[in-house]
């Protein structure tokens, strides 16, 4: 039996990939590549295919006897989301359905969704529990939030067993090196802060107010080295019969965009230039998760702090930064 790991040419996907091939596990990553890298997946099964398509979805998974789906594909930046709505819920809410209404038919029962701490919103009691109200901010946030309703009536009406995982600012490299976020239109704050540093033309905008800690945003920051074995785990669970699930992906501690910055400057041994503004619309003012439920339901816990995130996302871009201005 084979997993689908749906994005899976991207930052998360590829990594993610490599990770299950690593536990024995028959992979086939399917990616359209707009924004994920033939290269990172490099020596797997793949084939390239939109979300959207349900012809080719139908063809790879009876094709490769599929009997699981990881679904990381969708786009993801907030401050995107608020400018183009009608993007992100062509994508990521009809390629859900999609992609479940496929599984339906060729009788895929498991999926591991990846979900967003976004759902929440401003949150009124920090830190963030499961039972925490969700009250998305942008139409990304609504997006997961829709993607996690169709997969509640999914499993009541089809049987589709499910666990969404709500993650809290995932970020950092891989330790051997291998694979990391590419910087080039990250949206995620720690590639931007570093690449702030390598290329000293494009300021941080830390947003007001400004405060020693809890800067807001807030990021409970997980890196992928930490997170991915939660995939594992989200696969193990519902194959030993696990009923449908949304769970918290963090460290539990809140670290502040100044924080962040303030770490960066040690690792590289450079200043970081920085503008201040308002707050951006459609983030939360500040967020950080209770992982105690995944911690119980699976086992699972973060196992690499800021200081091991920062210092592997460093190693990574600035090796790629050293790389492209050798090419010049």
């Amino acid at each position: 039996m084979t997993v689908l790991i749906t994005g899976g040419a991207g930052y998360i996907g590829s990594i993610t990939a490599r990770q299950l091939i690593e536990a024995g596990e028959d992979v086939i990553v399917f990616d359209n590549l707009e924004h994920g890298s033939r290269e990172a997946v490099a020596g797997m099964p793949f084939m390239e295919g939109d979300i959207r398509d349900a012809a080719a979805l139908e063809q790879v998974m009876r094709a490769e006897n599929v009997d699981a789906v990881i679904h990381l594909a969708a786009y993801k930046s907030v401050a995107e989301s608020m400018e183009a709505p009608e993007r992100y819920f062509r994508n990521n809410v009809g390629g859900t359905l999609t992609l479940l209404e496929t599984m339906v038919r060729c009788g895929v029962e498991i999926v591991v969704f990846s979900s967003t701490c976004a759902v929440y919103g401003t949150p009124e009691h920090l830190p963030v529990t499961e039972s925490t109200p969700v009250q998305p901010e942008s139409p990304y946030a609504e997006s997961k939030l829709m993607g996690e309703q169709m997969l509640k009536w999914f499993d009541q009406c089809h049987d589709i067993r499910s666990a969404s995982l709500r993650y809290f600012n995932a970020a950092g490299a891989t330790m051997e090196g291998e694979i990391g976020e590419d910087p080039a239109g990250a949206a995620n704050l720690i590639p931007i802060v570093l690449s702030a540093v390598l290329d000293n033309d494009r300021p941080v905008t830390v947003s007001a107010p400004i405060t020693r800690r809890r800067t807001g945003p807030a990021f409970a920051t997980t890196s992928t080295f930490s997170i991915l074995p939660m995939h594992t785990c989200g696969l193990e669970y519902l194959r030993s019969g696990g009923s449908s699930t949304c769970l918290n992906i963090g460290t539990g501690i809140g670290v502040s965009v100044l924080e962040i910055i303030e770490k960066v400057e040690e690792a590289s041994g450079s200043k970081v230039p920085v503008e201040y503004g308002a707050r951006r619309e459609g983030d939360p003012a500040s967020s950080w998760a209770d992982p105690g439920k995944a911690r119980e339901t699976l086992g699972w816990t973060a196992k690499h702090g800021l200081d091991d995130i920062i210092s592997s996302a460093w190693n990574w871009q600035s090796s790629l930064h050293a790389t492209a201005v050798s090419r010049r």
